[in-house]
């Protein structure tokens, strides 16, 4: 199939396949973490974003953002390799990253592959920062690299929410 990609949030139906992106193309090698049941679990936190990039009803890409007060974490991205390169990666994490704004979150985190060059020069491109690099965070195998994307001064006071002005008759 060759059609548009839209961006909506995760449905049930959608758990086998986000976990076979997770499992593929982000926990290779590894023992998997984000099975079915786990996305599942995701999909129902109320802080928890769970956001697809499909085309028809096929995914071709996710990211499961979990939301604080002040601090978001991207728990996991991964766009399926035959449809990399075409700016669904950014469209994901750009919408996260504007719920966030919108949320008053301080910053975005999250952890990746410190071997995984590509990714980070994606997460630079929009805008992270590497933090810390942490031995032996993948199963006390692989080195994670950390990174922030700041969005605000944590603890900054927010702009007063102002209702839309109603015209009076």
């Amino acid at each position: 199939m060759n059609g548009a990609i839209t961006l909506r949030p995760a449905l049930p139906r959608d758990a086998h396949a986000i976990a076979a992106l997770a499992r593929d193309h982000v926990e290779a090698g590894l023992p998997p973490k984000y099975d079915a049941a786990k996305i599942l679990r995701a999909m129902r936190q109320r802080d928890t974003v769970v956001l697809v990039a499909a085309e028809g009803s096929a995914v071709r890409g996710f990211a499961v953002m979990e939301f604080g007060e002040e601090r978001a974490h991207l728990v996991l991205l991964a766009v399926s390799p035959g449809h990399r390169r075409r700016g669904i990666g950014r469209r994901l994490l750009e919408w996260l990253l504007e719920s966030a704004r919108t949320a008053g979150i301080a910053s975005v985190h999250l952890e990746l592959r410190a071997g995984n060059a590509a990714a980070r020069r994606f997460y630079r491109a929009l805008g992270f920062s590497e933090t810390i690099l942490v031995p032996g965070y993948y199963g006390g195998r692989e080195a994670a690299l950390r990174m922030i994307r700041v969005l605000r001064a944590p603890g900054a006071a927010l702009p007063a929410w102002q209702p839309p002005w109603l015209a009076q008759k």
